[in-house]
């Protein structure tokens, strides 16, 4: 039996608040409850002591995928803002979710909603709001 422990994940407070927020408004939507497990899990730091090389919202991260292929860029951002074909993909997303609070080196792993998996392992951050010196986006 395979025993899956929990990915160590890192989310600004501000992050988290606005997370929270979200997840209660939105109500019973596809993401809201994987989006509870990652708060629920995650270790808290003020945005100007997060690790540049940890994924937050708004952050543009080069992805490589496990499958094969090019590498490729996404950006972690709200429901309202996504537009996957641009990069822009929803936190409340499997893919989403999966890299939120993760670190540069790490894989992160989702199920599709065809019932097929994904995994890709994050290559680098481009950009990271806090980083930037922006603690309120």
């Amino acid at each position: 039996m395979e025993v899956m422990t929990p990915v160590e994940r890192t989310l600004t407070q501000i992050d988290h608040v606005r997370l929270t927020r979200l997840i209660t408004r939105a109500g019973p939507l596809p993401g809201v409850e994987t989006m509870q497990q990652v708060l629920e899990c995650s270790d808290l730091v003020a945005s100007p002591d997060v690790p540049p090389t940890v994924l937050t919202m708004y952050t543009q991260a080069l992805l490589e995928d496990l499958a094969g292929g090019e590498p490729y860029k996404l950006t972690l951002c709200y429901p309202a803002d996504a537009e996957p074909a641009g990069g822009f993909v929803s936190v409340l997303s499997p893919v989403g979710a999966a890299l939120l609070g993760l670190r540069v080196g790490q894989v992160a792993r989702w199920s599709t909603p065809g019932g097929g998996s994904g995994a890709a392992r994050i290559l680098s951050v481009l950009f990271q709001p806090e980083a930037s010196g922006d603690y309120t986006t």
